[in-house]
């Protein structure tokens, strides 16, 4: 049983229909990336998968748990966490204020500790800025604090949207090798992600999705080599 599944889900923003039957599995400590152009449907997906959108038909589990109808909340404290696209941290909290946010609904206040430790291992740079207020900090930064967030609620799977937007070069090979750290601690991954090249060599399965329709799938490193994956998102 995977962890995660999606089984032909139909999802609607008002009666446009933006996912038309899209089925995924996500296994346990796997990497699973979605492609496609904007528009495909990826944000929906991940929106559908946290509660915040709820399909009109099809089905998703967790764990062989269907999450329909569940709030969005109830999901995250089941252990489904998302990165959102565009980092949405608290700007006007601190980096500590806003490590505290994502372990609000925890009560093991010693766990708390020790994850908080371990995430400032993983991001050091924001060691440095604790005190200082989220919102002045740089986009990678930012960026950083945004999935620190996340972890700090000990996610069984993580949902990263768009997580390499709007920064460097050299800032993207960074958050993908945080990524990839991520998921040697044991941590399940569905990324969203334009950089296909970058997404795909990391995937241990990836889904492309066009117009709400999943339209091919296999291993990431696979598809790289597929003629219709270079010429669509490769270059």
């Amino acid at each position: 049983m995977a962890l995660l599944e999606i089984d032909d889900i139909h999802v609607f923003y008002d009666n446009i229909e933006a996912l038309k039957g899209v089925s995924l599995e996500v296994e346990e400590k796997q990497i699973v990336t979605l492609i496609g152009a904007n528009g495909a449907g990826k944000t929906t997906t991940l929106k559908a998968v946290s509660g915040i959108l709820h399909p009109r038909a099809g089905e998703i589990r967790l764990g062989g748990e269907s999450l329909a109808h569940i709030a969005p909340h109830d999901i995250a404290g089941l252990g489904v966490m998302q990165v959102p696209e565009g980092r949405r941290i608290f700007a006007r909290l601190t980096v500590d204020e806003n490590l505290q946010m994502g372990a609000f609904a925890r009560n093991d206040r010693r766990a708390v500790a020790e994850d908080k430790a371990r995430v400032l291992e993983l991001f050091p740079r924001l060691r440095e800025r604790l005190k200082q207020v989220a919102g002045t900090l740089s986009g990678g930064e930012q960026q950083m604090v945004a999935t620190a967030r996340a972890l700090m609620a000990r996610p069984r799977v993580l949902l990263m949207d768009e997580p390499s937007m709007g920064l460097s070069p050299v800032m993207v090979e960074h958050v993908f090798e945080t990524i990839r750290t991520i998921n040697k601690q044991g941590v399940t991954i569905l990324l969203v992600e334009q950089n296909a090249l970058l997404a795909l060599s990391i995937a241990d399965r990836a889904y492309v999705l066009e117009s709400g329709r999943v339209v091919l799938s296999g291993r990431g490193p696979e598809l790289i080599d597929d003629e219709k994956v270079q010429r669509a998102y490769l270059g």
